[in-house]
């Protein structure tokens, strides 16, 4: 859209010195005329764009012009910046990238960003975030086959809402039409996706994470873990959430809360996966279920 052109064109200008018609040409995918009509209608605007001559010319915005920062602080700013530039490598969104560009002409600061974010995750396919998020955006069926946390494989449809990062994996929100209800399925587990050319025409809510359940807080009890000197950081990796005493003799006693710790399946592999640098504490029964995965494990290699 020519609207869309021209406030890109605006934010470019204000983030170079000079930029040439033809460049402008090439990115925008339109003639060099039309270039030269969009600089006539931002002019027009109030927008002090000059011409510049010669071998390297092109058009730029009249020094000491003020772009209104006031809205913003360049600290925020940056925060954004580096925010957004993360969702931008992982979906390879050029609408992002456009906006990370305004957001550098509102910084006057000159500074590098204090933190540094990254949304990639080793578990999902970039693929397959980029395929959901189309689907999102297009109100389209997707189709896939998921495995659960039970290692059951079943099909799906769901009408997608939206994504969500959290706990270092990706997770698509959305109504499944074979529970006829609203589900959030692992990106991770799910297989083979289908981007169907089946638009649903409902209007579905966001889900709203923001409160717990009185049965969900009721539901969690304190694991405690003596943690070996030499898997200090292996553990503290995955369980920066934790109340950590020193002991004399370098080793560390952790207490995680956990809902349902005997029910939970990832605390069992994560502590697995430790191997003899932790040892549980508390709950007691805890012990037994690790002990019993063990046996399991050795029988498998014995029968090798």
């Amino acid at each position: 859209m020519k609207l869309e052109r021209l406030i890109s064109i605006i934010f470019k200008l204000l983030n170079n010195e000079i930029l040439s018609a033809s460049s402008l040409a090439d990115e925008f995918q339109v003639s060099s005329r039309t270039i030269y009509r969009d600089i006539d209608t931002i002019c027009a605007a109030g927008i002090p764009v000059v011409s510049y001559q010669g071998t390297n010319g092109g058009f730029g915005i009249i020094k000491g012009y003020k772009f209104d920062k006031s809205l913003i602080g360049s600290y925020d700013i940056l925060n954004l910046i580096t925010v957004l530039s993360s969702l931008s490598r992982i979906f390879e969104d050029k609408e992002v990238e456009q906006t990370i560009e305004r957001l550098k002409t509102l910084d006057t600061s000159g500074s590098n960003s204090s933190i540094l974010v990254d949304l990639e995750s080793h578990k999902t396919e970039p693929a397959s975030l980029i395929d959901l998020r189309k689907a999102i955006q297009e109100k389209r069926v997707i189709r896939f086959d998921y495995v659960s946390k039970k290692n059951e494989l079943t099909s799906r449809e769901l009408e997608p809402v939206h994504l969500h990062y959290k706990f270092r994996s990706w997770y698509v929100y959305g109504y499944c039409r074979e529970r006829q209800n609203y589900r959030e399925f692992r990106v991770s587990r799910m297989l083979s996706i289908i981007l169907t050319q089946e638009q649903f025409l409902q209007t579905h809510e966001m889900k709203d994470d923001s409160s717990c359940s009185e049965f969900e807080l009721e539901g969690f009890e304190d694991v405690v873990i003596r943690v070996n000197p030499n898997s200090l950081a292996e553990v503290l990796d995955q369980f920066q959430n934790s109340s950590k005493v020193f002991n004399s003799d370098g080793s560390m006693t952790l207490t995680i809360s956990v809902y349902q710790p005997l029910h939970a399946g990832w605390l069992k592999s994560i502590l697995l996966s430790f191997g003899s640098g932790v040892k549980v504490f508390k709950p007691v029964e805890l012990q037994s279920i690790l002990l019993d995965e063990a046996k399991k494990i050795m029988k498998v290699y014995k029968d090798v």
